[in-house]
C-alpha cells in the first residue's frame, strides 16, 4: 500500500477560474475535500472542471456517481462544450429490478445490504482505475444508506484513508438533502468549499462561494461572487486592497484643457479617485469623456464602464462633441463596457475593473455611482465593495473618475449617493444657476487631496469642440443657490457695492 503524501506544499490546480486565487494556489494533493451545497448551485458542474483538469494533464481520473446517470453528466458536459471522453464513469446506482417485490429484502434492512455493496463497488472502481483525482456524488446517498452517524463517519473515514492511501485527490459532494444535516465530514475533511444561491428581488439570483475551511493555508476568507457560464464556473476572488500596498510618486494627467487644468492645480494625480458630481445634464459624463480623450490622445491606455448610457450613444455624443473615442478604441487604446445592472455581481464588476487596470489602463471611468449602487439594491454592502476598489486602483497609480448625479436641479439642498469624503480624493462639482434670463452652467472644483487648486467657480459650457471652462464667475454671489446675485464691478464707497438681481 501507498503511502500519503505529507508534503503540504504540493498543489493541484482546481481547473475553476479565480478558485484556486482563493485557496493560495490550489487543492493540496492526496487529500479529501468537500463541496457542499443546495441543488443548483453548481456542484457537478465544479466536479467535472475539477477532472477534465487532471485529464488535462494526463493523469487518471474517476467520477463516482450514486445518484445522477452517465446520460445526465453527458448532458452537463456538452452545455459547456465538454466532452467525458478519458473520465471514468461509475454507475452506482440502483436500477429497475430493485422496484420488483420478489427482489425487495424481508429479513435484513435494505441498508444492511446495499452499504456494503455500494461500498465494494467503490472500492473496486478506485483499485481498477488507480484514478489520481476522483469525485463522488453525493454523500447524501451514503448518509441515507448509512442510518446512524455512527456509521456513516466511519464509513467516510474509511474512504478517506483509502483513498489518500493511494495518492488520489478527492472531492466529495454533498447537496444537502438527507434527513438530517451535519458536520460530519466537515470535520473530517482536509478543505471545505460552500456554495450559495441567493434570489434577489430584481435580475438574475446571487450565487456566492465560501471556503470554510483548509487546514494549514492561508486561504482567502469571506464570500466571493461566482457566475455559471458556458465553460463552467468562474469564481471572482473578493478584492483586498491592503494586499497591493505600494507606495511611488504620482504625476499628473492633463485633461486637455488648459483652464481646467488650472481649475485643478495642473490635472489629476495619478492614484487619486475623483468624484464628478452635478445635477442631470449638466456635463459630468463629457467631463469624464474628456479626460479619456487627452489621455487616449498621449497614447496612454483607458476605460470605460457604463451602467446607464448605452456604449453606442456615448460614444455618438463624444463624436459630436469632438472627442474621437472610437479611433481610440480601434487603435487598442480604449475599452468601453456597457454593465447590464439586471445580471450585476459586485464581484464580476470588480473584476473588469481589475482587469482594465492589470492591461494597463491608466484613467478608469464608472459612470455613473448611482447606477452602480442601484444595481444590486439588496447587497448592504456595495459602498465598502467601491472604497476597496478604488483604493485598489489608487495603489496601482490609477486615475478613477466615477461620475455622481445628484438629486435636485437647482438649489443648495443637493445630495449624492454616498458619503463623497468616503469615496474620492477629489471632488469637481458642476452646478446650473439662473443668470439674464438664461440658465447657465458653473464648474468648481470642492476639494483635491493630491495638490493646490483654485477656489474659485468658473462658467462652464459644453460646445461643438467639448467641454469649455471660461472666466471666474466674479461678479456673482450665490452662485451654488441658483438663482445668485450680480455684483456690479464699480463700488460706490458711500453706499457699498450695487447689486441687482439677474
Amino acid at each position: 500500500m501507498e503511502q500519503q503524501n505529507n508534503d503540504s506544499s504540493r498543489f493541484l490546480s482546481s481547473g475553476v477560474p479565480g478558485l484556486d486565487n482563493i485557496l493560495a494556489g490550489g487543492l493540496t494533493r492526496d487529500r479529501l475535500y468537500l463541496v457542499e451545497g443546495e441543488p443548483g448551485t453548481g456542484k457537478t458542474t465544479l466536479a467535472l472542471q475539477f477532472l477534465n483538469e487532471g485529464k488535462r494533464q494526463g493523469e487518471s481520473v474517476l467520477y463516482i456517481t450514486l445518484a445522477e446517470t452517465t446520460v445526465e453528466l453527458s448532458s452537463v458536459a456538452q452545455s459547456h462544450g465538454w466532452t467525458l471522453d478519458g473520465i471514468h464513469i461509475e454507475e452506482i446506482i440502483p436500477d429497475q429490478a430493485s422496484l420488483d417485490p420478489d427482489q425487495q429484502y424481508s429479513i435484513f434492512h435494505p441498508s444492511e445490504i446495499e452499504l456494503g455493496t455500494t461500498t465494494q463497488r467503490i472500492l473496486a472502481a478506485i483499485e481498477k482505475y488507480k484514478p489520481t483525482r476522483a469525485v463522488l456524488d453525493s454523500l447524501s446517498e451514503l448518509q441515507l444508506l448509512a442510518e446512524s452517524p455512527l456509521r456513516y463517519r466511519r464509513q467516510v473515514l474509511a474512504l478517506k484513508q483509502y483513498l489518500t492511501s493511494r495518492n488520489c485527490t478527492t472531492i466529495f459532494l454533498d447537496d444537502r438533502t438527507a434527513l438530517s444535516t451535519d458536520l460530519q465530514v466537515r470535520s473530517v475533511a482536509h478543505g471545505v468549499v460552500t456554495l450559495e444561491l441567493a434570489s434577489q428581488s430584481y435580475g438574475s439570483e446571487r450565487r456566492r462561494l465560501r471556503v470554510v475551511k483548509y487546514r494549514g493555508i492561508a486561504f482567502r476568507g469571506g464570500s466571493h461572487d461566482y457566475r455559471i457560464l458556458h465553460g463552467g464556473l468562474h469564481v471572482f476572488p473578493r478584492l483586498v486592497a491592503a494586499e497591493t500596498r505600494v507606495s511611488s510618486t504620482r504625476r499628473q494627467l492633463s485633461s486637455g484643457l488648459a483652464a481646467m487644468d488650472d481649475l485643478l492645480g495642473g490635472g489629476l494625480e495619478e492614484g487619486m479617485s475623483t468624484l464628478v458630481a452635478g445635477p442631470p445634464g449638466s456635463g459630468k459624463s463629457t467631463v469624464a469623456a474628456q479626460f479619456v480623450s487627452a489621455a487616449c490622445r498621449r497614447g496612454e491606455r483607458a476605460a470605460m464602464f457604463l451602467f446607464e448610457e448605452s456604449r453606442n450613444n456615448m460614444l455618438n455624443r463624444a463624436e459630436s462633441l469632438g472627442l474621437d473615442l472610437k479611433r481610440a478604441i480601434d487603435d487598442g487604446l480604449l475599452t468601453v463596457q456597457q454593465v447590464d445592472p439586471a445580471e450585476l455581481t459586485p464581484g464580476q464588476f470588480t473584476q473588469a475593473v481589475v482587469s482594465a487596470a492589470a492591461a494597463d489602463a491608466r484613467v478608469i471611468v464608472i459612470d455613473s455611482l448611482n447606477g452602480y449602487l442601484n444595481a444590486v439594491p439588496d447587497e448592504r454592502f456595495l459602498s465598502t465593495y467601491l472604497h476597496e476598489l478604488l483604493t485598489y486602483l489608487g495603489q496601482r497609480g490609477v486615475v478613477t473618475i466615477v461620475v455622481g448625479v445628484q438629486a435636485g436641479m437647482i438649489g443648495g439642498a443637493m445630495t449624492t449617493a454616498v458619503d463623497a469624503s468616503y469615496i474620492a480624493d477629489n471632488v469637481i462639482m458642476l452646478r446650473y444657476f439662473e443668470a439674464e434670463g438664461e440658465v447657465r452652467q458653473a464648474i468648481s472644483v470642492f476639494k483635491k487631496r493630491g495638490s493646490r487648486h483654485e477656489r474659485t467657480l468658473r462658467d462652464f459650457s459644453i460646445g461643438k469642440g467639448g467641454p469649455m471652462v471660461g472666466a471666474v464667475l466674479a461678479g456673482f454671489h450665490g452662485v451654488l443657490t441658483g438663482v445668485p446675485t450680480y455684483i456690479h464691478p464699480a463700488t460706490d464707497a458711500a453706499h457699498g457695492p450695487a447689486s441687482r438681481q439677474p
